[in-house]
Order: C-alpha cells, then sequence, then structure tokens
C-alpha cells in the first residue's frame, strides 16, 4: 500500500463521518434555537402581564388591559396573547392580571415534534381604580 492509497482513504473516512453527524448536529443546534426562541417568548409574556398590570389597576376596560399587553410585547404575535384580570377588593385593592400566549414551536424539522406550549405570566399591583 502506497502513501496516496492511505492518505485517500483517510480523507474519504473523514467525508463519511462528517456526513453522518452532520445532520444531528444541525438537528441540535435548532433544538437549541427553538428552546431559545421559547425562552424569549415567556420573557415577553412576563413582561406583557406586568404592562397589563400597571394598566388595570388605574384603567377596568378589558380592551385597554389587553392593548398594553400586546404593545408592551410587539414581538408576539397579537391574535395569541389574551388577558384575564381579577380585582380583589380591599384596602388596598389587588388587582391580578394573567397573559396567556401560545406560542407556536414552528421551526423546520424540530417545529412538528414539539407540542406548541402555552405560556402564562401573572402580576399584581394595588387597585388605584375609584370604583
Amino acid at each position: 500500500m502506497t502513501s496516496g492509497t492511505r492518505r485517500r482513504g483517510v480523507e474519504g473516512q473523514a467525508t463519511v463521518e462528517l456526513a453522518l453527524t452532520l445532520p444531528v448536529v444541525a438537528f441540535l443546534l435548532l433544538v437549541v434555537v427553538q428552546v431559545t426562541l421559547v425562552v424569549r417568548d415567556h420573557l415577553l409574556v412576563t413582561h406583557a402581564a406586568r404592562a397589563a398590570a400597571r394598566e388595570a389597576a388605574v384603567d377596568r376596560r378589558p380592551a385597554e388591559v389587553l392593548r398594553s399587553a400586546r404593545a408592551a410585547a410587539p414581538a408576539l404575535k397579537p391574535a395569541a396573547v389574551t388577558t384575564e384580570t381579577s380585582y380583589i377588593r380591599g384596602s388596598p385593592g389587588i388587582v391580578t392580571v394573567s397573559v396567556i400566549y401560545d406560542a407556536a414551536t414552528d421551526l423546520p424539522l424540530v417545529g412538528p415534534l414539539l407540542p406548541d406550549l402555552r405560556l402564562v405570566a401573572k402580576a399584581s399591583l394595588p387597585d388605584e381604580t375609584d370604583t
């Protein structure tokens, strides 16, 4: 066996190893990206809940609370954002807002394998409305 033949065999082996491992590495990279997107969405939902609670503390109109939540997180799909508001009477009263977001896992290859997630964040503040 000559050294030229051995060299071509080693290069061929490296090519085959790369061809076998590259799809696995690409798939794992897509999983990491999808998890990162879900974590980003969760942070945005938490921020939206805080903004919606600030709005609900001074204005009880549900449409304004929802608008505030959607405006606080413009990167989220507006149609997938909903809010639920509850008021506890007392001195002081407490307003609690839940922001619910249905996060789609839609990255190629990875998205169909992972279920869509429902992200929920709650925030509470003293009620500052007159009623």
